[in-house]
């Protein structure tokens, strides 16, 4: 049971990105980056920087965040934080969510708000291409196809290289796919809540990345006496690195994105990627589950 719980995410394995290229399966999530609720400035501002830098420097190669995280505030956190940015660094955002209060989150898929938010990340992000748009959620009062389209023609103008969904079916994936280039897709899913496995196996079969979202959340399993528990005391690893690296084993098209706005956090997250599990380890968790 070899593992090392130095923060060095050069032991994550890559995976490469239809439109988009190679990155580490391990990256980081800019949700906890804003204020509580999602909403607003954080705590500490200098704070967030410094976790976010901090994620770079320990080989993270790809940021998640969205417009609707403060709103705006996660992107322009990190384009203060990184900016210029490094070769090879890919940022993903979103768009399709408003925001009108803490915790609250309102879909609007209409092609106008769509392509205005992606004109403002560009701007927050101070890019002239977003690296990975993905439609934050579908909106089911707005036509599929209206929603799709927008997302090829930003693409065909050159201003986004690649685009994903998040919180969608295998259905809806196969229907994207009739209008571009499905590179990612974002659902939740972690090693208590599996209901997204049909996608899972879908993005697999089509090399399309699978980000799961939630990717710690892990209940009773993680209390002591549990299963994760119980795995992480004998691996010398905490739960939190035990999930993620359940996560990195469970499929190769897995890119797990912690989040946290503690650098602590972020380097205990981050030495999930030298924790291996051996496969007796393996299998308790699933039958765990």
């Amino acid at each position: 049971m070899n593992h090392d719980n130095s923060a060095n995410t050069q032991v994550s394995a890559t995976i490469d990105l239809l439109d988009l290229g190679t990155v580490h399966r391990l990256g980081f999530g800019a949700m906890r980056i804003v204020g509580d609720g999602v909403w607003g400035e954080p705590a500490d501002r200098d704070a967030a920087i410094a976790v976010v830098r901090r994620a770079v420097e320990l080989g993270v190669d790809f940021i998640d965040t969205a417009d609707s995280y403060g709103p705006n505030i996660s992107e322009e956190i990190l384009a203060e934080a990184l900016h210029p940015y490094k070769d090879g660094l890919k940022i993903a955002t979103k768009v399709g969510f408003a925001r009108t209060g803490p915790d609250v989150w309102v879909p609007v898929g209409r092609a106008e708000y769509l392509r205005q938010q992606t004109e403002l990340s560009l701007r927050k992000l101070k890019v002239d291409s977003l690296d990975l748009l993905q439609l934050h959620r579908i909106d089911p009062k707005v036509d599929q196809e209206e929603q799709f389209t927008v997302l090829r023609e930003l693409q065909q103008e050159g201003k986004v290289k690649a685009l994903g969904l998040s919180q969608v079916s295998v259905a809806q994936l196969e229907e994207a796919g009739k209008y571009f280039t499905v590179s990612t897709v974002q659902n939740r899913y972690n090693l208590t809540d599996r209901s997204s496995e049909d996608v899972l196996n879908y993005a697999e079969q089509n090399g399309i990345g699978f980000i799961p979202w939630a990717p710690i959340s892990a209940g009773e399993l993680a209390r002591p006496g549990g299963a994760m528990a119980e795995a992480a005391k004998r691996l010398g690893a905490t739960t939190s690195q035990v999930a993620l690296a359940w996560l990195l084993r469970r499929s190769p098209v897995m890119m797990p994105i912690p989040g946290t706005s503690s650098v602590k956090h972020l380097e205990e997250n981050l030495g999930a990627a030298g924790v291996v599990l051996d496969d007796a380890t393996y299998a308790e968790l699933e039958a765990a589950h």
